[in-house]
């Protein structure tokens, strides 16, 4: 029998599935959009149905494809989710939805943010190592609450352990992803206490804690094939780490930019940062985080710019692959500065607080070319100012590997090189799906840990 191991990625902009044999080497992938559904001022939803009608979708695809390569008998032996951070679904009493996903770019939740009590605003960046704004999950769980939604024996998960759960597995909240939540002390490893309280719910909201790769069980949701049927399955862990696990060795000197939807720049620590560390890099959009690597820490410096590039290639009309490599010729065939005069086109909205796109053009003669160049450049001056900050703290890195799917592109190549050292491109198409099948396969082997055994919580 055939058996091979597969990688979930739950991406802001599409649901892949990278099928490995033994050997870590593709077999497949696969991919879907992702299901939100867009709403008046950049809000932005997903109902759980919704996602797991594409993973219904995606797996029934992937299992004819593997049939047809493989034969009948080939089988999944294990699954792992990865996936981006912030969204997830909030189950009822009765374990069953009770709220739509919000997407961790949908705008809403200022007024929850300046509700905060003061003691919870001060402490905030210090003690989750998150800068406190909008995209974090309480605030829109905040928000959520406000509108109505009744938490009373409610439950929490972000959307890979949501995954886990529709094909099967046990509830578990993932440490990475948990760090995303803003629920998270970084200290104690455990749900801040007074952030509970002025949400409303007990600690039992979020699912026991487990670290990345943990065994929550086997695939039985009744819609499986019967090459998914039984597959073991853990969460993981948040999209942006999976993807630098999935580089193998990663020296504690390089940024892993992880180009999607969000471009992130991430480095490991040993060791968290001091709380006031952590409160100073949260002042510049900086994160220090739980890596899905137990007994490691990330910083995570993010910024918006896939969002406005596909907001810029759509601007202009470029829809399609062919488009998009037509126009990344056509910056190229300029200078990284461009051709047009300083201050001819303005470029704003790639801060990882903003999100908006916004190009003032004060000059005729600005074509697609001179429009997506000036983004790259935007992007760059918001990415020196996270290096600055990050350098502050932590010696400089010294290497750059860009991955994602921005990351082909020779423009976005080229203007990286300008802020990053060292800049190499890797050459895997999906990191983060191949890295969640990295931890997919290690479920196969005699070590892997089950959900109720300890987990690290240093």
């Amino acid at each position: 029998m055939n058996t091979l191991v597969a990688g979930l990625d739950l991406g802001s902009t599409g649901v892949k599935m990278l099928v490995a044999d033994e050997h870590g080497t593709e077999v497949l992938i696969r991919q879907l959009p992702t299901p939100w559904v867009a709403g008046p001022g950049g809000t932005t939803t997903m109902t759980a149905a919704d996602l797991v009608a594409t993973l219904r979708e995606l797996v029934a695809l992937v299992d004819s494809d593997l049939r047809e390569l493989r034969g009948p008998e080939v089988r999944i032996g294990a699954l792992a989710v990865s996936g981006m951070g912030e969204s997830g679904v909030v189950l009822g009493a009765d374990g069953e939805p009770v709220a739509p996903a919000i997407a961790w770019f949908d705008p809403r939740g200022a007024e929850q943010v300046d509700a905060l009590p003061p003691t919870i605003r001060d402490e905030f960046a210090g003690r989750t190592g998150l800068p406190l704004g909008v995209q974090v999950s309480v605030i829109k769980l905040l928000h959520l609450r406000d509108e109505g939604l009744d938490l009373t024996g409610a439950r929490w998960l972000n959307l890979p352990e949501f995954a886990v759960a529709a094909l099967g597995g046990e509830q578990a909240a993932e440490y990475s992803l948990s760090s995303r939540t803003g629920l998270l002390d970084q200290d104690t490893g455990a749900p801040w206490p007074e952030l509970l309280a002025h949400l409303g719910v007990t600690a039992d909201f979020l699912p026991p804690f487990v670290d990345a790769g943990t065994l929550l069980g086997e695939a039985t949701a009744d819609w499986l094939p019967a090459s998914f049927a039984g597959a073991r399955l853990t969460v993981a862990g948040h999209d942006h780490l999976v993807s630098a696990v999935s580089t193998g060795e990663f020296p504690d000197d390089r940024y892993h930019v992880s180009m999607g939807t969000a471009e992130v720049l991430l480095r490991v620590l040993d060791a968290p940062l001091p709380f006031d560390a952590r409160a100073r890099l949260a002042d510049r959009l900086i994160n220090c985080v739980r890596h899905v690597v137990p007994g490691n820490w990330v910083l995570v410096a993010g910024v918006k710019t896939g969002l406005i590039m596909r907001r810029t290639l759509q601007l202009v009309g470029v829809n399609d692959r062919a488009g998009r490599d037509a126009l990344d010729a056509a910056v190229m065939a300029q200078p990284y500065q461009g051709v047009l005069q300083d201050g001819d086109v303005e470029v704003t909205g790639a801060r990882n607080d903003d999100g908006v796109l916004r190009l003032v053009v004060r000059a005729d003669g600005a074509g697609p070319a001179d429009l997506f160049g000036a983004v790259l450049r935007h992007g760059n001056d918001e990415l020196a100012l996270l290096v600055a900050a990050m350098d502050a703290e932590v010696p400089p890195a010294t290497s750059a590997l860009l991955t994602g799917g921005w990351a082909s592109m020779r423009s976005v190549q080229r203007a990286r090189s300008q802020v990053l050292a060292g800049v190499r491109v890797s050459d895997r198409a999906q990191d983060t799906a191949y890295g969640a099948a990295v931890f997919a396969s290690r479920l196969l082997t005699p070590t892997s840990t089950p959900a109720s055994a300890p987990t690290s919580t240093a």
